[in-house]
């Protein structure tokens, strides 16, 4: 195996951001490397969830979720004896990646994917794989499985139904 020295986690809060942390703490504990976390906020989708009006105060609101975001996942590494540096970024998540790893010098990006259907991976585009040709280290690619979707899902609509009958 590889011994990577410099690891860069990227982590959203999704399960499938979850499984990427996971996955990295366990490589960065083992191989004692230097290890940094980057969130994202996608300025493309937060416009699109503003109905194309990103006002001042969304934008904050956008970037105060990502940096809570950013904040859990260092909180857990550390937890788990990671100490990983947090970086934070507005932009398209595959270019902040791919920059990221190249100023860092990065030998091992680890990213969360969640396995899609061919009509929606057809719809959606590629994802992942622009990222192969962005950077010039290895990739891992943590998969959420679909169980673990249909479990995450469970436990949301059960979050909400608990939520709506206290209110």
């Amino acid at each position: 195996m590889a011994s990577y020295q410099k690891i860069l986690l990227c982590y959203d809060g999704t399960l499938e951001g979850r499984k990427a942390l996971r996955c990295g703490a366990d490589l960065a504990l083992e191989l004692k490397a230097e290890t940094h976390l980057l969130s994202v906020v996608d300025m493309r989708s937060s416009i699109a969830q503003s109905a194309g009006l990103l006002t001042d105060v969304a934008c904050g609101r956008f970037e105060e979720t990502a940096r809570a975001i950013l904040q859990e996942g260092v909180d857990w590494l550390t937890a788990r004896g990671v100490q990983a540096q947090g970086h934070f970024a507005f932009g398209y998540p595959i270019d902040e990646i791919a920059n990221l790893a190249k100023e860092l010098g990065a030998d091992l990006v680890v990213v969360g994917h969640r396995c899609r259907s061919g009509l929606s991976r057809w719809w959606m585009g590629a994802g992942n794989t622009q990222l192969l040709d962005r950077v010039s280290c290895s990739i891992l690619v943590a998969c959420a499985s679909s169980d673990e979707q249909r479990e995450e899902l469970a436990k949301e609509k059960e979050a909400a139904l608990a939520a709506a009958s206290q209110a």
